[in-house]
Parts: structure tokens; sequence; C-alpha cells
């Protein structure tokens, strides 16, 4: 078996005894498999004789250069984004699988993979729905970055982070993952503890889900609306005119989903760390990395957002980025100055989008 041998529940989280003596495995296993493509029975040995986080590892530098060439063809740079919502349950699933055909005691794990296996769902369906699956699709923010930046500095841009930096920080974030299967390698069973970690989980899944159902629904309000003039049911035609969402979760964070989301992967890190009975360890870089980069992306968006909507600013100072701001106004309250209507009269009709409108 190649996984490290562990006396304590401390000892799984220690980056030198679990890691790095299996990195050398991470050179020879491309020659490895091409010698044994076609050979089944070889491949399952393989595959039980490298380091699960060394195969992981492995295959998340091997699909860099294929989202790099495949990015550049297609001149689409979403190619990543597409895999977003299942490669961190593949790598789970990989972990548990070889936990499985190792012997191991799963039953934390199997819940761990179940609780992953609905936030994939979750994502791919919100990213389906949204058109992130269509031919041609791509993140909007790339076509405004490549405005900021020269071909030279933007291709370099997407070898080093679209590419590669994206690739490797979602294996990353499946790494507490690894730690409990070494902590199952000593018998380390589930507890009420285990419980509460994969309901709260859930629970955050659930949050974003419900986001993202207010979010769809405003959107498709707005398109009707912008489309007829006519204010659909449930919705207020200064909401709409406004151009973006500050009801529901939006009232008490400009983004729940984003927020919600960042929450998951600190919980399965505090998981992993509550599992091998240690306050914090080496897995924290995937969590630490995915914070950074929801906070740098969270805060292009929003530069693009406050640029194409006037009152976007002042939905910022009303209601906080991630977390609410409990000692401000009313969140989303924005009875004191109403948007403007920025829908302009059909010809045909002769009315002005007031006159049309229905109010609720």
């Amino acid at each position: 078996m190649a996984l490290p041998v562990v006396y304590t529940l401390q000892e799984c989280s220690n980056f030198g005894n679990t890691v790095l003596p299996y990195l050398p495995q991470l050179y020879d296993l491309p020659q490895q498999l091409l010698q044994s493509y076609n050979n089944p029975t070889e491949l399952r040995n393989i595959y039980l004789a490298t380091n699960p986080f060394i195969s992981a590892f492995a295959f998340s530098l091997f699909l860099a250069p294929l989202f790099l060439v495949i990015s550049e063809i297609n001149k689409n740079y979403s190619q990543v984004d597409r895999l977003w919502s299942i490669l961190p349950t593949l790598y789970n699933l990989h972990y548990v699988v070889y936990a499985h055909m190792s012997g191991l005691p799963t039953a934390r794990l199997d819940h761990l993979i179940a609780v992953s296996c609905v936030w994939s769902l979750r994502l791919t369906f919100n990213y389906w729905r949204k058109g992130g699956y269509s031919i041609g699709s791509e993140d909007y923010r790339w076509e405004v970055l490549k405005d900021y930046l020269n071909p030279a500095l933007f291709f370099a841009f997407n070898v080093a982070f679209i590419s590669l930096a994206q690739s490797i920080l979602l294996f990353l974030i499946s790494t507490p993952t690894y730690v409990m299967v070494l902590a199952a390698r000593l018998g380390s069973e589930m507890t009420t503890g285990d419980v509460v970690f994969a309901r709260v989980l859930l629970g955050l899944v659930l949050v974003e889900f419900f986001a993202d159902q207010q979010q769809w629904d405003y959107q498709n309000a707005k398109k009707s609306y912008l489309k007829t003039a006519k204010v659909p049911h449930k919705f207020d035609q200064e909401d709409l005119d406004r151009g973006f969402v500050v009801s529901g979760l939006w009232s008490w964070s400009r983004h729940p989903n984003f927020a919600a989301e960042q929450a998951v992967w600190v919980m399965l890190y505090q998981w992993g760390c509550w599992t091998t009975d240690v306050l914090y360890n080496w897995t924290a870089i995937g969590a630490a990395s995915y914070l950074i980069l929801f906070q740098a992306s969270t805060w292009f968006t929003e530069l693009i957002t406050a640029r194409k909507y006037p009152e976007y600013k002042e939905y910022q100072q009303r209601v906080g980025k991630f977390i609410p701001k409990l000692t401000s106004d009313l969140p989303g309250d924005f009875s004191e100055q109403k948007a403007k209507p920025k829908v302009e009269a059909a010809p045909e009709k002769k009315y002005s989008p007031k006159a049309g409108a229905v109010s609720r």
C-alpha cells in the first residue's frame, strides 16, 4: 500500500511524513502509465501502488496543458470553468475509491463524497442553466481582462493562472480528504462530529441553491420586463430598473452564493483538522488559496458591475460583500433613492415604461 505509516491521528497531518516521501512517484508515474495503458490489471496495480495524493496531483498537472491548448485554439478561456463543479468531487471520489480498494473503513469518507456530489450537482445545474456549457459561452470577465493586458501578457496569464494555477487549486481544496484517508488507516470511526460537519456542509449548499434561485428569478423577471415593459408578478418596477438583485439573501450579502461557496471548502478543511485532532495543517493552502481567488475575482466583478449600474456603489455601502453589515440600515432598502426607469417605450404601443408597467 502506498500510504505512509502513521501511529497517531496527528501524524496524518504531517506534510513531511505523508507527502514529501512520495514526490518521486510523480516522476515515474507517466512512464508507468505509458507502458501499461492497455493492461487493466497492471493499471490497477499502479493505481494502488501510487500514493493517492500523488496520483491526484499528477492528474491536475496533466489537465493544465489541455486547458491551455484548447483555450488558445478556440480563443475561449472558460475551459476550467466548465469543469469547476466536477473536478473537486472527482478528486474526492478518487480518495474514497482508493480507500475502498485498500480495505479501509469508509463511513466518514462515504458521507463526505455524498455531500460533495450534492455540491457538484447544484453548481453544475446552475452553470448549465445559465448557458455555461453552450458552444462559445465564456465568462465575460475574461473579455474585459483582455482589454487591460496585451496579447503576450494575457497568454502568460493563461499559462500561469487560468490553465495551471486554477487546475492545481481545484485539486488542493480536496486534500483534506487525503488526510481523512490516512486517519481511516488508524481505524478512526465516524462520530457525531462527522455528522455535524456533513450537515453543515449540506446547509451551506442549500444557501447557495436559494441564492442562485433568487438571482435566477430576478434576472428572468428583468429580461421579461425589458422585453415587454410589464412588471412580472412579485417584483417591483424600481427593483427591476435598478438592474441587480437586492432582495432575499442578497439584502444581507452582496454575494451570498460566493460566501457559502467559500465556507464549504473552509468547512471541509476544518473537518480534516478535526478528524486528525489538530487545530491546523498543511491542507489550509487549498482553502486559503480559494479565499484569495474569490476576493480577487469578486473585486473585479464588482468593478465591472459598478460601472454598469450607477446604484451599485450605494448597494456596496449598505450591504456587506460576504458577511452582513449588522450595524447598517435595513439591508437592501433603497426606498430613499429610487432607480430611474431604463426601459424605453415600445414605438408601436406608444406608452412609457411607467405607464405601461403593471404594478404589483
